[in-house]
Order: structure tokens, then sequence, then C-alpha cells
């Protein structure tokens, strides 16, 4: 199958590679586009609904998954996980742009080392942090702002309503494990579900969020020398957080950790489907005063995250207004492109708010009890 010039989007009929493919179909009309899956028949039939597309049916687990396609790909994207690392390593050797969405933060770390001893011979764009790399991008917005990272605290909304495919409820495997951070320049662990605080949102409602392991927590440090970052979600039903964290602090997430209990695991972040708008909130502080970012998409978690890969991809083409990546293994922080990225965000009805009014007041403390 002719792919020459093409983006492959690996995992291309789920629930975030059909608003992906769609988001680059509106903004990209003549980009040829590879819809690879498992399944064929899903696959053509995305690729005849969006037109200059291919559907392809592709074995991720296979040592070189892209071999049913011929040319060279301008970029694939990886939209589901890649257990083994074969779409990793492929790219790596054949020198074709990567980006993966899919990783968190143990994974990524695997992904680092497994690079080292194959060095990319095109840029690997490990997006893989909240919203596909969405919220450190915008971070690294708001740090061209205020200077040295002092402390970032990201609050995130999930509604329960909201529509969610099986591998983004994928971090209930990990409620019970604990995961490094970075606090005032030191290392140490927390565990998911605690040290909660309350967020206010820009719609006036408070959400009591709580820790959990996400990737920006160790690349902002690493990439932009934070000294500290918190990330914390909750639900927008406070019930349902406080039944999670009941159920750790009592050890029952522990005992869920078996693989025979994955389906009842995962069914406890089980959402409705019915659809539910997407919030966060960044507070950065910084040496010259703090800002705070806020984002809300009405369309859900599953569009936004498809934004976030949809600026990924961009990243990787060129086409936001700066040259490619070198070869290397890059993160969304590394080029925020600011004005290209809040423009991209509102075309795509993504409402961005950055609130500069706090600008020059002194730090405020990053811990707030619960």
């Amino acid at each position: 199958m002719e792919s020459e010039g093409s983006v492959v989007l690996v995992g291309g009929y789920g629930v975030v590679g059909v608003r992906l493919a769609r988001l680059l179909r509106e903004r990209y009309p003549k980009l040829p586009l590879v819809i690879a899956g498992r399944r064929q028949e899903q696959a053509a039939a995305l690729a005849s609904q969006l037109g200059l597309a291919q559907g392809v049916a592709m074995d991720i687990r296979a040592r070189d998954p892209l071999a049913v396609l011929k040319g060279r790909p301008a970029a694939v994207v990886t939209l589901v996980n890649d257990p083994e690392d074969h779409l990793l390593v492929w790219a790596a050797r054949a020198g074709v742009p990567l980006l993966d969405i899919t990783r968190w933060t143990s994974r990524m770390r695997s992904a680092m080392l497994r690079l080292s001893g194959t060095p990319p011979r095109a840029p690997v764009l490990l997006g893989s942090s909240w919203m596909a790399g969405l919220v450190p991008r915008l971070v690294a917005v708001a740090a061209a702002r205020v200077g040295a990272l002092a402390q970032v605290d990201v609050g995130i909304r999930f509604a329960l309503a909201d529509v969610a495919g099986p591998d983004s409820l994928e971090y209930m495997d990990r409620l019970a494990l604990s995961f490094e951070v970075k606090e005032d320049g030191q290392e140490r662990h927390v565990l998911p579900l605690t040290d909660g605080r309350k967020v206010t949102f820009s719609d006036g409602k408070s959400t009591r969020v709580f820790r959990l392991d996400t990737p920006e927590q160790a690349t902002l440090p690493a990439v932009l020398g934070a000294r500290g970052v918190a990330t914390r979600m909750g639900f927008d039903a406070d019930s349902a957080t406080w039944a999670l964290v009941v159920l750790q602090r009592l050890g029952v997430l522990k005992l869920l950790q078996h693989p025979r209990l994955t389906r009842l695991r995962r069914a406890l972040l089980a959402t409705s489907n019915k659809g539910g708008d997407a919030a966060w909130v960044a507070d950065v502080v910084g040496e010259h005063g703090r800002v705070r970012v806020e984002v809300v998409d009405p369309k859900g978690q599953a569009h936004l995250t498809a934004v976030g890969a949809l600026l990924g991809v961009e990243r990787l083409l060129g086409v936001d207004g700066a040259p490619p990546h070198a070869p290397g293994v890059w993160f969304p922080e590394h080029e925020p492109r600011a004005e290209h990225a809040l423009a991209a965000l509102r075309a795509c009805g993504v409402q961005v708010r950055l609130d500069e009014s706090l600008v020059g007041a002194a730090p405020v403390p990053s811990k707030v009890a619960a």
C-alpha cells in the first residue's frame, strides 16, 4: 500500500484516532492519511469517509508493524499502546518521525532507555502527558512569561459522562502504585489519590482533586527545570472522587491489582459515554510572578486529546512556523509555539484563558491540605 508522504494513524479508528483524523482532514484537506488498526473493515470505512485516505490492517505486535506499507510516511502517530516498542524501534531505525501519546510515566522512561541504544534517525515526540502533551505545552507558554519555574500545580476535572476509550482508562491500573515527583527541587515518592486540594474553575464550580501519576511531572522538571510539579484529578461529582480515595485509604485498590481483576478495576472509572466537557487549570509560578492557564473543551476529553495530538503532528511536520525537530527524543514543552498553539486550540473550539493578573505577585504555597 502506497504511503509516501502520508501521516499514518495507528489506532486511527479508535475514540481519539477518529477525532484526530477528522481534525487533520479539516485543517489539511490534501494531506494523505493512512488509517491503521487490527480490523481492516473499520479502518477502510473511516478512510472512505475521510477521502484521500487509505485503511489498512496492522499488527502492532509484529516485528515490523509497518511492513504492509510502501514508501516512507511523513509521520507515524501511535494512538494505541505499543507494548513491545516495535513501532518505536521501527521509526527510530527507519528515520520516520513518530508521535506517541500512549505511554504512562514508567513506559515513557523505558522508551528513552530503549532509544539510548537505538539513536533515532528522525524526531521521536513523546507526547503522552495529559491531553497528548497539551498540559506541558501550555505550561511552557506560561513559563516564557514568568521565568524560571518554581511550582506548577495542575488540576483536572474529569466528567463522568464523557466519552472515553479503553486505553484512556488504563491509568486505573496504577492508582495503587507510588510514583516519583519533584518538590522544591527534591525527588520524593507519593501515592495517587493523596494530597488533595480544591480547584475552582471559571464556571464557578469547585472540584476536589488528588494526586495522579502523569508524565509531565517528570518532563517539566527535566525540560524546563521546574522545581516542583503536581498533577491532581477529580471527577465532576465529588462523591465519585471520594469513593476512590476511600478505597485507596482502605487498601482495596492495591488488592484489585491482580491481573484477573483488571475488568473490575477499570469498571470503577467507566464513563457513560454520553458526552461531557473537559476542563483543567495550571497554576504556574515563576521567578517573575504567576499565570493561571485554564482550558475547557465542550466536546470532551477525547476531542481535547486529539487536539493535543494535532499540535504534535504539526510540530513533526514543521507546519507550526518552526523547522521540524532534529533527530532525537523530544517532548511537547521543547517547542510550544505559543501563537500557533493558541490559535489552533481556538480554531478547534477549545476555550483557552491565560490569566496574568497576578504577574508580579509572590509565589503561593504548593500544598493545600485535603
